[in-house]
């Protein structure tokens, strides 16, 4: 007798379940990003609370923005060499004992030096986690996974952006001991409750130290993070050149462009981990470029946005893209990268995103000067272009994710 309504097998339901430390490291990126108020207020910080230039404030964030180009290689590297959690661990401690010394330093020469370290290391911890994260995780359900922490850091965030605003009316100090703590408590719970899986010196699995050669000699590799540079350039997009074309070009006013960005937070939140839960059953080069051809649509539409509400349904838009992708990069890059070098490869992955940081507002400025039309055109081509890149690239990861796992 066939029965319908047969609930799942245990065996299935513990395959399709994330692992316990899975869930550690996801609980202390949310906590780590609910403590992220300072760097959206150091411009304010460094001109209201310590009385200096824009330019000295602006020369500050430069050098923080060089440190984050260092900090992704140097943390690779880190994570293959001395291991995934001792570099998390390490690095967020690090974090927590330099963002005290930029809120009690007054003089100059040490906040411009402890803006550089701290850039170095706020976001070391990223190659680790992913590498945590590949290691841990089942290719199958990683598209899930980093998906998941995609979800938190949004989250948190959000949240920290408006505890951070209700902070700094009390007291700048406030910002960098919620920041510092954060840190500690990610360490804390990372060290107690997630166990070290770099691969021990010979085991299956490891190999030498060596530097990013392997890496960049990986040509799928480096064919995907010219992708992730491109898809990069795209999104960053929105924190650089969005905000003055509409609102010096298209004529909105502060108010409209924040309630109209308020929805991009908004549908993250809502919908990106039911998204996630559904899309790791197809796969994933493809999903990815579906994503960013609809990120391309939503950027080139901004051409034509006039209002509140155009702003509102383009936005709308490119974030069912970048819902779409968010954890699929992280789990191509796990599935092209060797056990013993899935720090490095992450590294790699991380400074397409900090290059793309530096990059974007320079070309932004120079393609909006052009006209607002060039900008968005130009945009919404590059996005393009990553996604045929993306569907070429295709049948190299497929090949690569039904081997690298055995390595």
């Amino acid at each position: 007798m066939t029965t319908t309504g047969i609930s799942t097998p245990p065996v299935q339901r513990r395959r399709s379940a994330l692992p316990g430390p899975f869930w550690a490291l996801w609980s202390g990126t949310l906590v780590n990003r609910l403590g992220t108020m300072v760097l959206p207020f150091t411009g304010v910080y460094l001109t209201q609370a310590r009385g200096f230039s824009v330019a000295v404030a602006g020369l500050a964030m430069t050098l923080f923005g060089v440190g984050s180009l260092l900090s992704q290689l140097i943390a690779g590297l880190l994570t293959d060499r001395i291991g995934r959690r001792a570099t998390l661990c390490g690095s967020m401690l690090a974090t927590a004992a330099v963002m005290l010394a930029v809120g009690y330093s007054t003089s100059l020469p040490a906040i411009i030096a402890a803006m550089f370290v701290l850039g170095l290391l706020i976001d070391a911890y990223r190659p680790a986690s992913s590498a945590l994260v590949a290691d841990l995780v089942p290719p199958a359900l990683r598209p899930r996974a980093f998906g998941l922490l995609f979800w938190a850091v949004n989250l948190g965030y959000a949240v920290a952006m408006v505890a951070g605003g209700w902070l700094a009316g009390l007291g700048f100090s406030w910002l960098f001991w919620a920041d510092a703590v954060t840190c500690v408590v990610f360490a804390v719970l990372v060290w107690r409750a997630v166990p070290e899986t770099r691969p021990a010196p010979g085991a299956p699995g490891a190999g030498p130290a060596g530097g990013f050669g392997a890496v960049l000699r990986d040509r799928t590799m480096v064919a995907f993070t010219c992708i992730t540079l491109g898809q990069a350039l795209v999104y960053l997009q929105t924190v650089t050149m969005l905000p003055v074309a509409m609102t010096d070009v298209a004529g909105l006013s502060p108010r409209e462009f924040g309630l109209a960005m308020a929805l991009n937070g908004l549908l993250i939140v809502a919908f990106q981990p039911f998204v996630a839960a559904r899309l790791d059953r197809f796969d994933p080069p493809r999903v990815m470029a579906l994503g960013l051809a609809v990120m391309a649509l939503g950027f080139a539409a901004t051409a034509y946005v006039t209002t509140m509400a155009g702003l509102a349904l383009t936005v709308a838009v490119w974030t069912a893209g970048e819902i779409v992708t968010a954890g699929i990069g992280g789990a191509i890059v796990a599935a092209l990268a060797p056990v013993r070098l899935r720090g490095r490869y992450n590294g790699i992955y991380g400074f397409a995103w900090a290059l793309a940081s530096a990059v974007a507002p320079l070309a932004g400025s120079r393609l909006l000067t052009a006209g607002v039309g060039t900008l968005w055109c130009t945009v919404g081509a590059t996005g393009l272009l990553a996604a045929v890149g993306m569907l070429l690239l295709g049948p190299a990861v497929r090949r690569r994710t039904a081997t690298t796992d055995r390595q």
